[in-house]
């Protein structure tokens, strides 16, 4: 069946010699995953490949089979094609690193239109924006929302809020009680949008330890989430 298809792609990997298995998180059917054939093999072919770069949007004409692993793409176009974002290097260390944790944590083979818009809507502005280096813990503070564990009862009153069951509390239970700067950082954030990123004055170190806290936030609360390799670069890029 030919039908069309917005899609964000999450991850390429080499299949057999000149193939490549594109996968996506797809407008229509959540997660979906697409052989490429012979891609690799010639220089049209390979030209094609720019399209698939990590977290492009894409329209696409697909061959989709219900309970079939792979899946075919016959036409493709750019849906928005980006300015900045794969060619300025702390936006592409931003990318790398969001795309590893989306292929992480994607997995439902189903449409969520309010998570797509999310996640569009989200790339787009930071494509836009000048000053970004605080982008992807907001976003991972959001897409905690659409995975089911956004942090909860939130009031300035609290003092700690406990990691493990995702709740602003009043006194310290032990070892996933957060407090402190992460506290406070933690609260500002959940009160903003993209667009007021820009008042959140932190430094690198700060930085890192609120996301090393909120990757050890997504571990407890997702148990197949694997803590992303790219971590280390992006950590260096804007250290």
């Amino acid at each position: 069946m030919l039908s069309k298809n917005n899609s964000i792609v999450l991850s390429k990997l080499k299949y057999r010699e000149y193939d490549l298995i594109v996968k996506c998180y797809t407008q229509q059917r959540g997660v979906v995953s697409y052989l490429l054939k012979g891609v690799l093999k010639s220089k049209k072919g390979l030209s094609k490949t720019v399209y698939y770069q990590a977290l492009s949007q894409l329209q696409i004409e697909e061959s989709y089979k219900p309970n079939q692993t792979l899946h075919f793409i016959k036409e493709v176009k750019f849906s928005y094609i980006y300015k900045s974002l794969h060619t300025n290097i702390y936006k592409s260390s931003i990318v790398f690193f969001l795309a590893e944790i989306l292929s992480n944590v994607l997995k439902e083979e189903e449409q969520n239109e309010g998570l797509y818009e999310f996640i569009t809507v989200a790339l787009q502005y930071l494509d836009n924006e000048d000053q970004f280096s605080n982008f992807h813990l907001l976003f991972l503070l959001k897409l905690t929302r659409y995975l089911g564990f956004q942090p909860e009862n939130i009031d300035n009153n609290y003092t700690y809020f406990n990691l493990e069951s995702g709740i602003f509390e009043s006194s310290n239970n032990g070892i996933y009680s957060i407090s402190g700067s992460n506290l406070t950082l933690l609260k500002r954030l959940l009160g903003i949008n993209f667009d007021a990123l820009n008042s959140i004055k932190i430094n690198a170190i700060q930085r890192q330890e609120f996301l090393n806290m909120l990757l050890y936030y997504f571990e407890l609360h997702l148990g197949s989430f694997k803590k992303p390799k790219s971590l280390q670069v992006l950590n260096e890029v804007f250290h």
